[in-house]
């Protein structure tokens, strides 16, 4: 560690010159795996090298998230621990990235959160950027929206945000906002409104919409079409399941009559607005997964 009061080592790379720090740890909300996704699809595009890395010991529970033991014709040879790692890179005209990956933390998140602070302010970050998604009563044939926790009203309004005041479970990134924002850093987490009947399956269209957000709020130039090809696949599958039933279609027109009825306003979700989407989610699990079966 390089402090004691860290939880981190540093490897000895180089920060980049202030960067934006990409937050997208496992163990959260991530409806359609937007989240995931979009981290896939940035470390595709950009090169990234090990700058900082947490001690899993006072973060991680290890029977919860057990390490990796490779063994090979009955060696041991070796275990491969579950630990928060930030990586450090540019983008294609050199503007600095940060990311911070790998499980989001069991314990002491306020002390995690400090070391984040600290790490931050040394490597000179001048953005934080959480990427997420969760279920919305939108359907999958409108472009996905962004909604936004952040910590001020500038960087809301950038991205858009649910109407009104509400109190949910938090997660790390949270956290990490609020300690970036009480530290004088900018944090904005991106959330993808995500079809609720799709989010617990991939939906790559939400990962899109989470890159072209970072680029849009912090400036860098970010390449999101390498998900383009598995967003129109599985749009396209989706499509071609629900046009078999009459009454899935017809949830999906309702869909799309109420968000183009709310679009160009603020958006309050109520839960009684929301159509039950629970037979037609686990039928589109059942199909993309290549099982076969169909509508009774």
């Amino acid at each position: 560690m390089s402090d004691p009061f860290s939880l981190y080592r540093l490897t000895g790379e180089q920060a980049p010159e202030a960067p934006v720090l990409v937050v997208a740890l496992e163990g959260w909300v991530d409806a359609g795996l937007a989240g995931s996704t979009a981290l896939s699809g940035l470390l595709e595009t950009v090169e990234t090298r090990p700058y900082a890395v947490f001690d899993p010991e006072p973060l991680i529970d290890q029977r919860a998230r057990r390490p990796r033991l490779r063994i090979s014709d009955g060696l041991n040879e070796g275990l491969t621990w579950p630990e928060p790692i930030v990586r450090v890179g540019t983008d294609r005209l050199g503007s600095g990235i940060a990311v911070l990956t790998g499980p989001e933390p069991d314990f002491r998140w306020k002390q995690f959160a400090s070391s984040v602070v600290s790490l931050a302010g040394a490597m000179g970050v001048r953005l934080m950027v959480g990427f997420g998604g969760f279920p919305a009563a939108a359907p999958h044939t409108r472009p996905i929206r962004l909604a936004s926790t952040a910590t001020s009203r500038l960087l809301a309004s950038q991205v858009g945000f649910v109407d009104g005041t509400i109190e949910v479970p938090a997660g790390v990134e949270a956290a990490l906002e609020e300690a970036l924002g009480q530290a004088g850093i900018p944090a904005v987490g991106l959330w993808a409104r995500v079809p609720h009947y799709v989010a617990a399956m991939p939906f790559p269209a939400a990962a899109v919409q989470l890159l072209d957000g970072l680029a849009a709020v912090s400036g860098l130039v970010i390449d999101s079409s390498v998900l383009d090809e598995a967003a129109t696949t599985a749009t396209a599958k989706v499509d071609e399941l629900i046009a078999q039933s009459a009454e899935h279609l017809a949830m999906v027109r309702q869909l799309e009559h109420n968000v183009d009825a709310l679009e160009g306003t603020p958006e309050t979700l109520r839960e009684e607005d929301m159509p039950s989407g629970d037979d037609l989610a686990a039928e589109l699990e059942r199909y993309l997964r290549g099982e076969s079966g169909g509508f009774d």
